[in-house]
Parts: structure tokens; C-alpha cells; sequence
């Protein structure tokens, strides 16, 4: 394999570039990180060189580029099989990619009035009706895959699998806007939040200075 490059947003708000990188940081596979803060005056021009969407995240080997979070963890696991980076039984993959293609294309209330954003914290805050519905569909669907497929380890499926970088920034979410969570929930998120890649992403973040005025602050 070529060496990789991945392209990503600001880590104090970017959910989307925090799914692959922890991927790879969890496999252990070497990238170059290139960050490219949002919403500036230079952020089109800037991604425009990488991204053929205009978006971030974007791996790149060689000539190849791959612009989607889940097509890039996709990419992935299929290049290293070794990694389980899906679960290895028919049902359990299934659920796997399931549940990580409905966080991808879901939730839109939750993301809207709980964006991501590191050095917040908003207690609270962010309470719709539409975004308790999501949060009250994640806590199900934690509580299902811990329940049926999570036995041998801390994770949805046990071990670490593409499905929890998918859910990674909604327990940062839970996190910054103080979110009750059930005994299972809790644990779950405590072993995400564990894990040193995701600390050093947030200590990352925390130090960014840049200040993206929408998402700063909670309605």
C-alpha cells in the first residue's frame, strides 16, 4: 500500500474527520495528517488541492482519493483484513454496517442542536424534541449490539469496529452537553473516552484556536 495522507477539518468540531483518523490510529496504520480549518476565507481553495466533494475527510494513496468518512473506513478494513475492523460473523457485520450507515445518514437533529465542539461544555442545552427522539434511539441501539454482540469485549461488537469510530463523536456529544446515560450506556462511553487515541484527538482539539461562531454557541 502507498503511503496514506488523510485530509481533515478543524478536531475541536469536526465529526466527520474524527471517524477515520481514530481508524487508523486504532489500527496502528502510519498517515500523514493534513488539517484544514473550516470556514475560512482560504478553506475552498485550500480543500479544492484534496477533495474532489469540496469536503473533509479525504484519504489519499498515491493518485487515489476516497472523500467519505464511512468509504474510507470501508477502504480500510478491506485493505487490512487483519484489523476486524468489521466483526467477523454474517449477523453481527450486518448489524455492524446497519447501525454505522444509520449514524452516516441519520440523526440530523441531534447533530443539529448538539453540534460538536471540544472546549464547550453546555449542560443542558440542546434539548429538542427531535434530538431527544435521536438520543433515545442511540441508547437502544447501544444497548442491542452491547447486548447481543458485545460479550467479549467493551465495545458495540466486542472488540473496536468501524461501527464505534461511527459513534465516537456522539459520545463526545453526550460528553459536552451532559446527556444522561443508562448503566450501559455509560460504561460504553467510558470505554470509547478511554481509549488514548480519542484523548489525544481531544486534547488536540482543545488547543485549536480557531473559533467557528455557530458552533460555539448552544441554542
Amino acid at each position: 500500500m502507498n503511503p496514506l495522507t488523510l485530509v481533515i477539518g478543524n478536531k475541536n468540531y469536526s465529526s466527520w474527520s474524527l471517524r477515520p483518523w481514530l481508524v487508523l490510529r486504532q489500527i496502528g496504520v502510519p498517515f500523514e495528517e493534513v488539517r484544514i480549518p473550516l470556514y475560512t476565507p482560504a478553506t475552498v481553495e485550500q480543500l479544492a488541492r484534496w477533495s474532489p466533494s469540496g469536503l473533509v475527510p479525504v484519504l489519499q494513496e498515491g493518485e487515489f482519493k476516497v472523500w467519505d468518512s464511512l468509504a474510507i473506513c470501508e477502504y480500510l478494513a478491506e485493505h487490512f483484513p487483519a484489523q476486524r475492523l468489521w466483526p467477523q460473523t454474517p449477523e453481527a457485520r450486518a448489524v455492524a454496517r446497519a447501525v454505522s450507515a444509520e449514524m452516516h445518514a441519520g440523526f440530523s437533529a441531534l447533530r443539529s442542536a448538539m453540534p460538536m465542539n471540544l472546549r464547550g461544555y453546555y449542560p443542558g442545552k440542546g434539548r429538542t424534541p427531535e434530538s431527544l427522539r435521536d438520543i433515545e434511539r442511540i441508547l437502544t441501539l447501544w444497548g442491542d449490539c452491547r447486548t447481543r454482540f458485545g460479550q467479549e469485549g467493551a465495545f458495540l461488537f466486542g472488540h473496536f469496529t468501524i461501527a464505534d469510530a461511527m459513534y465516537a463523536p456522539v459520545v463526545l456529544r453526550f460528553q459536552i452537553y451532559d446527556v444522561p446515560l443508562n448503566d450501559t450506556a455509560r460504561a460504553y462511553a467510558d470505554a470509547l473516552l478511554a481509549l488514548p487515541a480519542l484523548q489525544e484527538w481531544i486534547e488536540e482539539g482543545q488547543r485549536e484556536s480557531e473559533r467557528i461562531e455557530q458552533f460555539e454557541t448552544a441554542e
